[in-house]
This record gives structure tokens, C-alpha cells and sequence, in this order.
């Protein structure tokens, strides 16, 4: 039998919901990325605080890793919004974020460390020229999209192997169709790249069977959920673990 393609079109997906952080717990992470000064620039602050309110990624996230302590390896982390999510949710496994944007890691070393976030390291990393080495749990958020089709064989591959027994690869990204929802990411991801809010443009999205494929070959058993909320997005949250 053929291997479905990472960029075969899968049928339309089902409706999903899910819920973003309630409105104190927002609030007392977004207080971490304020300035030192009143006068300072708050765009990192109001961002976080609308993410957090508005993007069910970190509920979902947080529940697919609640159990293991394998150290985590964040891939794309931007201004480290996980780590101080997990730490709000008591989960204190070691955690590594890596970022191709210089300016959003010192953003989030600068927040690591005004509030004192413990065990969490970020480092500016280019994933096209090689993974950081690792063993335990890895995240990749919205950063299938950014990457082409070999290069998301290659990562995929490369963070299955760094699993250890209790780990979990736990991947949010937008699924490649043409409902409207896909639609609407695409433009969305295309518009962030034009004001500068991300560095790369998208390239090519992955798909449903194309995932479960490459992970299955891994070893790994995979669940998928859908992670809409009220959002007009085709996102998906893919948790993947070894078998046995």
C-alpha cells in the first residue's frame, strides 16, 4: 500500500472546540512579559494576554503532557509562552525552548528571568541546519507549515527518535484542505509574515493521513484533536508517544 503523502488532501475534518486559560490565569502570565518601566513598550504584554485568552493551544498542550516529566524540548517557542504556562500548571520538567527569531528569545530570557522561571533555558536555533540534541519530550507549534515537505519528514523523524518511554511529541499545526477554515490560516500565516511578526512564510501545510503516516513508521501511537475554539482556524493538536 502507498504511503499517504504529507501533502495529500485529506477529507474535510469534523468540528472541534476546546477552551483557552480563564481570565486571572491569563492575566497573571502576561504580567510577566510587561516592561520594567510604565512607559515602557506593552506590545509583548497585550499580545500574550490576548493569546492566552483567545487560543486554546496552551489547555490542550498542557493536558497532552500532564503525567511525564521527561525533560521537553520546545521547537519555535517565540516568546516562551509554554514554559510559563507549565509552571502555572505545576508541571516542572526541565524545559528548552529554541527560536530562529534573536529578538523573541532575549524577549523571553528578559521574562525567564524578571519572574524567576525555574529550570526553562532559551537559545536561538535555526532548525534548517540541524536539531539541538535531546532526549525526552518535544513540542512543535505552528512550525510544520514553515518548513517543505522533506524538511517536515526530517523533523518529524529526527523528534520521534528523542523520545524516551514516557515522552510525548505533542505538535499543534493547521491541516492542509480546502475547507474555509484552511483557507483562512493560510492568509492569516501569510499576513503575519508580511507585517513582520514571523520570519518565514509558509510553505506547506501537512495533512491528517501525511502525519499519522510518518509517526506510525516512527513507532509512535498517535491521537488527533481538533483545536478551533472560537478561532477561525484549522488547527490541529497531534500527540504522539512510543508504543508499548
Amino acid at each position: 500500500m502507498q504511503t499517504p503523502s504529507l501533502e495529500s488532501a485529506p477529507a474535510d475534518p469534523p468540528p472541534g472546540t476546546g477552551q483557552p486559560l480563564d481570565r486571572a490565569r491569563s492575566a497573571r502570565i502576561a504580567r510577566a512579559f510587561l516592561p520594567k518601566h510604565p512607559l515602557g513598550n506593552r506590545h509583548d504584554y497585550f499580545y500574550t494576554l490576548f493569546k492566552l485568552r483567545s487560543d486554546p493551544l496552551y489547555p490542550g498542550v498542557l493536558a497532552a503532557l500532564r503525567g511525564s516529566h521527561a525533560p521537553l524540548l520546545d521547537l519555535g517557542c517565540g516568546l516562551g509562552l509554554l514554559a510559563h504556562a507549565l509552571r502555572s500548571d505545576a508541571q516542572a520538567m526541565p524545559y528548552r525552548g529554541v527560536d530562529i527569531d534573536a529578538a523573541k528569545i532575549a524577549r523571553a530570557q528578559r521574562s525567564a528571568a524578571a519572574t524567576g522561571l525555574a529550570d526553562a533555558t532559551f537559545e536561538t536555533a535555526d532548525l534548517a541546519h540541524g536539531m539541538p540534541p535531546h532526549r525526552g519530550s518535544v513540542a512543535i507549534l505552528d512550525v510544520l507549515q514553515y518548513l517543505s515537505h522533506a524538511a517536515q519528514r526530517e523533523l518529524l523523524t529526527t523528534a520521534s527518535a528523542m523520545l524516551t518511554a514516557d515522552a510525548r511529541l505533542v505538535i499543534r499545526t493547521g491541516l492542509g484542505d480546502r475547507t474555509h477554515r484552511g483557507r483562512t490560516t493560510r492568509v492569516t500565516d501569510r499576513l503575519a509574515n508580511l507585517i513582520g511578526w514571523m520570519q518565514e512564510r509558509p510553505k506547506c501545510y501537512p495533512t491528517a493521513d501525511g502525519l499519522r503516516a510518518v509517526l506510525a513508521d516512527a513507532g509512535l501511537q498517535v491521537t488527533f484533536a481538533p483545536l478551533y475554539g472560537r478561532t477561525p482556524f484549522n488547527n490541529w493538536l497531534v500527540v504522539a508517544r512510543p508504543r508499548g
